[in-house]
């Protein structure tokens, strides 16, 4: 059996530098053209072109997502997931690399399919968009997605090698001020100022964030803050982030911050009121024995993946992968696109997601991938031990 895994990890890697050019342009193309959240319509099509004239079975618009996809290789064995992103960000593109992303998922999913039915394994390549706070994941996942999954993966580029990234639970959350409008200059002590009581709700989050967690964070701004400078602001609106440790421990936050918002409104005889979003990201669950077959077909290719805490260095974040990692075993590497220090997110990173670094990222993360596919289709004790692991995470949380 060994040898077996051998000759068929020789192959999808043979097969992902066979596949190389067409890789790397698709990369360069979908860089070119950054789409935001559920528009990444040119993306979606260019990745679905590709593996209809692969020969793979292709849904477009799966799962009740326009530009979701999914297609299938193999007939029995177990299922495997290879993930793709293609979401950019406004203003700034593909800061976060999701070019790299979907070729990656793309170069593994058409590199293990070659070799599906000779390996005994089933394989989905899945198109996931709108990662960047639309919860494309989550949406689909509502809708059956992950249903009958065995395991699940995708590569995040970043400025090193690692077996993690620290992902932890957020949520989003709308808040209003209401008040009442008066002539700011004539009649001042008629009206009740929505602004202040803004400008109160940022400053009592402000106070709050020396008393949480490490591993929290709440972060906002201003949507709206008035009419205009004469009118005592009747209505002013705020946009809030809240992130922690884990999906359990977000709720406690998110009571506090709601606290902050009602003291403030009180101290300016106004009210408030919010909206939470209804897609809440999990924190991140990395399944050990995937991680460590990872790690180990990422050895062969000269890449040495380490945990972040050696480093001293962390990448902290939050993603809707999170929530597969509660339905399915799922793994979340992060892999170096780009030199020490340039984070993700910054213009500087969307410039390094097309250079050399990120093109020679692009293929070893394809066939990393590729060869943790094989090992979960070929090595029993393998996919023993991840389903095992798997059954250590919560289970009394809600993750859809």
């Amino acid at each position: 059996m060994n040898n077996d895994i051998e000759s068929l990890k020789d192959a999808v890697c043979a097969e992902v530098d066979r596949l190389a050019p067409q890789l790397l342009k698709a990369s360069e193309d979908i860089h070119a053209h950054p789409e935001l959240n559920f528009e990444e319509h040119y993306a979606h099509d260019l990745l679905t072109d590709l593996l209809e004239q692969a020969g793979l079975p292709t849904q477009r618009h799966a799962y009740g997502v326009a530009t979701g996809f999914e297609a299938r290789a193999g007939d029995t064995g177990y299922d495997i997931a290879v993930l793709c992103e293609y979401d950019a960000l406004p203003a700034i593109g593909h800061a976060c690399g999701h070019n790299i992303i979907a070729t990656a998922g793309l170069g593994a999913g058409l590199a293990a399919a070659t070799v599906a039915q000779r390996a005994g394994g089933r394989l989905r390549i899945m198109g996931t968009p709108a990662e960047e706070g639309g919860g494309g994941k989550i949406v689909m996942a509502r809708n059956g997605a992950f249903a009958g999954v065995d395991a699940a993966m995708m590569v995040h580029p970043a400025d090193a090698d690692l077996i993690r990234m620290d992902t932890i639970a957020l949520q989003t959350v709308d808040v209003e001020f209401h008040g009442k409008a008066a002539h700011a200059a004539a009649a001042p002590h008629e009206g009740r100022n929505a602004l202040d009581a803004a400008v109160l709700g940022y400053m009592n989050v402000a106070a709050l964030r020396q008393h949480i967690g490490p591993n929290e964070r709440i972060h906002g701004i201003f949507t709206k803050g008035g009419d205009k400078a004469n009118i005592v602001p009747a209505e002013t609106e705020m946009n809030w982030i809240v992130r922690s440790q884990t999906i359990a421990s977000l709720q406690p936050l998110k009571n506090r911050v709601l606290q902050c918002f009602g003291g403030a409104a009180a101290a300016c005889g106004c009210t408030t009121s919010s909206t939470w979003n209804t897609l809440t990201y999990a924190d991140m669950i990395d399944n050990g024995p995937m991680v460590a077959s990872y790690v180990a077909n990422s050895g062969r290719l000269g890449r040495v993946v380490v945990d972040p805490t050696a480093l001293g260095r962390r990448v902290v974040g939050s993603t809707d992968m999170g929530n597969v990692s509660y339905l399915v075993p799922s793994i979340h590497p992060m892999i170096k696109t780009a030199p020490d220090g340039v984070a993700i997110h910054t213009v500087d990173f969307a410039r390094w997601a097309i250079s050399p670094l990120a093109k020679r990222a692009l293929i070893d993360a394809a066939k990393a991938m590729a060869m943790t596919v094989i090992d979960l289709w070929c090595d029993p004790d393998l996919m023993i031990n991840t389903k095992e692991a798997f059954s250590r995470r919560p289970t009394n949380v809600e993750v859809l």
